[in-house]
């Protein structure tokens, strides 16, 4: 095994964790390490009880939750549009993916039959009539890294070292046959098969409706031709870094999903034409009218409102970053 990174510091607390899954040789795949590092009941990012989201002290980055009720207000006249017609109060709202205490329709006033959250790694159940929406989950999925050495790929992981966490390489490893062939050595490739993998886990239930999911991410052709550092970052104290293994359970690991993937997903399960769009041609696409009111409203004044609009549709601020996929399964 070959080793390129520098020891990165880890908590006590965390070296236990991780030595007690890495058994003899004290390696594990990196998407393992993201597992524990983000998921693990008493060590893990996610499942701290402290605030991640929002611009106060000892958050870490913002969504377009953050900018409060009027993402929510959009949302519900994006499924009206999307679903010409329906009964929304036959329709149960879900929410996958909030942070505990939140949820987008917490304080908006909506048409469905009731509305539900659930947190990332809680079990999801859902028949019936439903809108299954989603910010910023699949990016929050653990991810596989590979890196092309002497013509072939090689799996990257994560190995306990000197009391230290490093990055080193599988000796043996099952590769994906998606990964390209003619890549140029150097080349790594944040692969977010897990991502894909819930998704089809959330097709494959017994339900009807609509899809919704913003998030970030690209073609699977940017991600094999145009990042050739990979995808994967770290975000603390809203900024951005690339010391993966740094911290880890005190920072949030994320790579960009693959769009390709999660739109064969929806069409391998039965959703009519998926649809990606920027967030902000999808809110404009699906809700114009709703914007038009609301910039007539507070067109005299710089409301608070307004100022959140505009975070959310600017090609600037998230209106460009995130991307929203759609589709509907009768």
């Amino acid at each position: 095994m070959g080793s390129s990174s520098q020891p990165a510091a880890a908590s006590p607390a965390f070296l236990a964790v991780f030595r007690a899954h890495a058994g003899a040789e004290g390696v594990l795949p990196f998407a393992r390490f993201m597992e524990l590092a983000l998921y693990h009941p008493e060590v893990g990012y996610y499942r701290q009880a402290r605030r991640r989201v929002g611009y106060g002290p000892g958050t870490d980055f913002y969504t377009a939750s953050t900018s409060g009720a009027i993402f929510g207000e959009l949302i519900v006249e994006s499924c009206r549009t999307l679903l010409p017609g329906a009964d929304l109060s036959a329709y149960t709202f879900i929410e996958i993916g909030s942070e505990p205490g939140a949820g987008i329709l917490r304080e908006v006033a909506h048409p469905f039959g009731s509305a539900q959250t659930i947190r990332v790694g809680e079990p999801i159940s859902l028949t019936g009539r439903c809108v299954v929406f989603s910010n910023e989950l699949f990016d929050a999925q653990p991810f596989r890294r590979f890196v092309r050495r002497d013509g072939q790929w090689h799996e990257l992981a994560v190995q306990l070292r000197d009391e230290q966490l490093v990055e080193t390489t599988l000796a043996t490893a099952s590769l994906p046959a998606e990964l390209p062939a003619d890549t140029p050595d150097g080349y790594v490739i944040d692969a977010p098969l897990a991502a894909a993998e819930l998704l089809r886990s959330i097709t494959a239930q017994p339900w009807r409706g609509l899809f919704i999911a913003c998030d970030y991410g690209k073609s699977w052709r940017e991600l094999t031709t145009v990042t050739p550092n990979g995808t994967a970052r770290t975000y603390a104290q809203h900024e951005q870094g690339n010391d993966l293994l740094g911290r880890p359970g005190e920072q949030d690991l994320t790579c960009h999903v693959c769009w390709d993937w999660l739109s064969a997903a929806l069409a391998q399960g039965g959703f009519q034409s998926p649809q990606l769009e920027s967030q902000e041609a999808f809110l404009v696409n699906s809700a114009g009218a709703f914007i038009a009111a609301t910039s007539t409203a507070d067109a005299a004044r710089f409301s608070q409102r307004k100022l959140a609009l505009m975070q959310l549709l600017h090609p600037a601020h998230l209106g460009q970053k995130f991307q929203v996929l759609h589709a509907v399964r009768n």
